[in-house]
């Protein structure tokens, strides 16, 4: 199969073109003959003229490659090397999703022939390949995996907004159902990630890797968000007790903050819905999600309680939040915190203005009723700097001053500013 991709004279196919799949195409497309497919027609449309929706990459990743953007299902029957990148998103009630994932297996179905490979990198719990996934394809076809098709479970290793740790230079661990399936899906990878493949013993085991290392990051968040909380109630400052923690070798730099995404906001549920099914009720991970799904509350609460202590009526106060996209230097604003805390200040009647110079407006209208401001207005008494985008941080202090009442209070939620500069000014600071 590896020998056949490599001189063309057999295709790969990716479906799901988001923030995963697009890269992953465009990567393999310098050495493979590649056919990109999402049912999205606009987001098609944009990627034929060599545009990234997201606005993570580059005009220039779109040049040199052999790929063909295409919603049609019909192209994808001439691809025999088949990744799966979709979504797996969480419903209403924190639940796995998987109704992306399961449509993606029933246009699959379509397509898939005999010898064909199938590798999956959406996230998903350990098992959801083998019996959720799988069986679709086989009913849909007749075919047997692992005997008709081989199959393998690579996990993608993403950061949105990060051009330093690009998809190339990250490890990338893969599986395999078989040892001939993993040879050759390892070769596949391998030819287009420059640090290299880890080979994993089962399908399973990569599931479950994949899934811990942003359930981990959760817990150290919780972790983080908690102390916060602690420090705040007594007074003493987050930011000065970790900068003297970490002069230890082996304490960790983790910071509190607001935990959305469709990452370490999503992810550890996947692990909790697969061990609530086997039978076991996980503490932990519980806990830490709760923890960081309550910090929205938590954060609305404590400016009401400062606007309160300052003299004012909250029903009367305006207040302006600075980004609302799930983490720094992002366009995406899928499952962001951000929003939850507006949601908060807007049941306490405070009157709430939202600026974010890389969200889009349009998506922010449909995804939380929300309208964004072209420019920030006046008179505030309150500013919340939510998230640390670098078109933030180049402002200055005295800019978000200069948008506040005398008095006002300053909720820099990702510790961009220093409390003395904020002082100086004559803004209350306050940060987690």
């Amino acid at each position: 199969m590896y020998q056949k991709l490599l001189n063309k004279s057999l295709k790969i196919s990716v479906l799901g073109l988001g923030y995963v799949g697009l890269p992953l195409a465009l990567a393999l497309a310098k050495r493979f003959s590649v056919i990109g497919f999402d049912i999205n027609h606009e987001r098609i449309r944009l990627m034929q003229a060599g545009v990234d929706p997201a606005k993570e990459l580059l005009p220039d990743d779109f040049e040199g490659v052999d790929i063909l953007f295409t919603a049609e299902e019909a192209d994808l029957g001439k691809a025999h090397f088949h990744i799966v990148a979709v979504p797996t998103p969480i419903d209403e009630h924190k639940n796995p999703d998987l109704g992306p994932l399961l449509l993606a297996a029933k246009v699959l179905s379509k397509v898939l022939k005999k010898g064909d490979f199938v590798v999956l990198e959406s996230t998903v719990y350990p098992g959801c390949m083998e019996e959720d996934f799988l069986p679709v394809l086989e009913k849909n076809t007749g075919l047997k995996a692992g005997i008709d098709f081989k199959y393998g479970y690579s996990p993608e290793r993403i950061n949105p907004g990060d051009r330093e740790h690009r998809l190339e230079k990250i490890l990338k661990v893969v599986s395999g159902n078989d040892a001939e399936a993993l040879a050759e899906i390892s070769a596949v990878y391998a030819a287009v990630i420059e640090a290299g493949v880890y080979e994993a013993s089962s399908v399973k085991v990569a599931e479950a890797a994949k899934v811990i290392e942003n359930t981990q990051r959760d817990l150290n968040i919780a972790f983080m968000n908690e102390l916060a909380i602690i420090f705040d109630q007594m007074g003493i400052s987050t930011r000065e007790v970790l900068a003297a923690a970490g002069t230890k070798w082996n304490f960790l730099p983790f910071r509190p903050g607001l935990v959305g995404g469709h990452c370490i906001g999503v992810d550890p549920y996947y692990l909790l819905h697969k061990a609530v099914e086997i039978g076991y009720n996980p503490q932990v991970i519980t806990s830490g999600r709760k923890i960081n799904d309550e910090m929205p509350a938590y954060i609305a609460k404590r400016l009401v309680q400062m606007l309160i202590q300052a003299g004012k009526n909250p029903g009367h106060c305006k207040v302006l939040v600075m980004g609302l996209t799930f983490k720094e230097n992002v366009s995406d604003i899928r499952n962001s915190k951000v929003a939850d805390l507006i949601a908060e200040l807007n049941e306490f009647s405070l009157s709430v203005d939202v600026h974010d110079p890389l969200a889009s407006a349009q998506d922010v209208e449909k995804e939380y009723g929300l309208t964004l401001m072209d420019q920030p207005g006046e008179n505030y008494d309150a500013v919340v700097l939510a998230v640390a985008h670098n078109a933030y941080k180049s402002l200055g202090l005295s800019f978000f001053s200069n948008l506040s009442r005398s008095g006002s209070i300053l909720f820099d939620l990702k510790g961009i500013f220093q409390p003395q500069e904020a002082k100086a000014l004559g803004m209350t600071y306050w940060s987690l």
